[in-house]
């Protein structure tokens, strides 16, 4: 985990008439141009009007003009996402995430779909349900398909193995003309033709971590996240080092990791409640793992902020969707999905990006304060 009703795995997103097809009728009824009526409007052959369409190989500055000039007079609109569905151009943009409906994929989804969209790229979205083995079938598939760019979103684990072939896909995606972008992930190595777009992960979590020794708390429970994930060890790498210049001690019992789940949040929290364990303040590793931890505690008469402060990670709708509303991590995940798609195909964006030589992008985080934490009771 780290989304509004997401697409089945491989599915495109899109719709529209391929070009050069059978006519279909329009609005009103009138019968669509093809890609046959603009040759024979502009008087050349379809292989023409193609190569002008797809800027794929040299035509005459006059013959363009004659043929752009047919499709403005004829209302033909050139469908690209029809025309890479068709397989007849490489103009595709690949985004291979855990699961679309985890509002952490499916917000980045959405901004690789919105930017590949406004360059006239289809999207094709696939979901690997955890498994690894599918995440490298999902690249091969990808590369087949001449895709521009594959967009890998999510934490990884340190599994040399994988991360070998990981890396000889990213050189066959490189010495095709393609690029593997790596999305909240760690880089493969200086060697591997790969571009990134990463979050100040371990500086969102130290931030929100302050903010609670702030307020007052000391006995702070961390609750959730994979062990082994890297999205896990940054933020809690991020929770530690606020602890220790706060000076505030390390007790390995209030480190409590597990499932972005929220059923593991309030299953977790029901029985560390039942146990007695004593903690003023809860850093859930994401805002669906404190959603399960705050009804856990709504069950058990604790109330929020009042016996205990809940803070959370990402800021997606639940979070201010709960009661009270979540003080969490923003993480611009919309946006990562539009450089994720910028980078690489254009490099990034001027303003934003500053790693050339590197291949990284770096985007920041800040803590959204609402509702849900207050002083410890004395």
């Amino acid at each position: 985990m780290n989304g509004p009703t997401g697409t089945t795995p491989g599915t495109a997103t899109g719709t529209g008439t391929s070009p050069g097809t059978g006519a279909a009728p329009g609005a009103g009824g009138q019968r669509r141009a093809t890609v046959v009526d603009v040759a024979r409007h502009a008087g050349v052959s379809t292989a023409t009007v193609s190569r002008v369409m797809n800027q794929n190989y040299p035509v005459a500055t006059a013959t363009r003009e004659r043929v752009e000039a047919a499709m403005r007079e004829l209302g033909y609109v050139v469908n690209a996402h029809a025309r890479a569905l068709a397989g007849a151009s490489g103009r595709t943009v690949g985004i291979i995430v855990n699961d679309v409906v985890d509002p952490f994929y499916a917000y980045i989804a959405r901004g690789v779909e919105r930017e590949a969209t406004a360059g006239d790229r289809l999207c094709l979205v696939c979901c690997t349900q955890g498994d690894p083995q599918r995440e490298l079938a999902f690249i091969e598939l990808m590369h087949e398909r001449r895709a521009d760019a594959v967009v890998l979103v999510g934490g990884s684990y340190a599994d040399r193995a994988y991360q070998s072939e990981l890396a000889r896909r990213a050189h066959e995606l490189d010495a095709g003309g393609a690029k593997l972008v790596l999305c909240g992930r760690p880089s493969l190595g200086d060697n591997d033709p790969t571009v990134g777009v990463e979050y100040d992960n371990e500086g969102g979590a130290f931030a929100i971590t302050d903010h609670l020794i702030a307020q007052g708390h000391e006995r702070i429970l961390y609750l959730g996240g994979p062990v082994g994930l890297s999205t896990t060890i940054d933020r809690l790498a991020g929770h530690r080092r606020a602890l220790e210049l706060r000076g505030v001690g390390h007790a390995p019992e209030l480190e409590q990791p597990g499932a972005f789940s929220r059923s593991f949040g309030y299953r977790r929290m029901a029985e560390l409640l039942r146990e007695g364990l004593d903690f003023t303040a809860v850093f859930a590793a994401n805002d669906i793992v404190a959603a399960g931890a705050l009804q856990a505690m709504e069950e058990a008469g604790v109330r929020v902020p009042q016996d205990v402060s809940l803070v959370g990670y990402d800021d997606v709708p639940v979070a201010q969707e709960l009661r009270p509303r979540l003080t969490t991590v923003r993480v611009p995940l919309e946006e990562m999905g539009r450089q994720a798609v910028r980078v690489a195909l254009n490099g990034g964006d001027e303003d934003d990006w500053r790693a050339p030589t590197t291949g990284r992008l770096r985007l920041g985080t800040h803590i959204v304060v609402r509702d849900s934490v207050a002083a410890p009771r004395r």
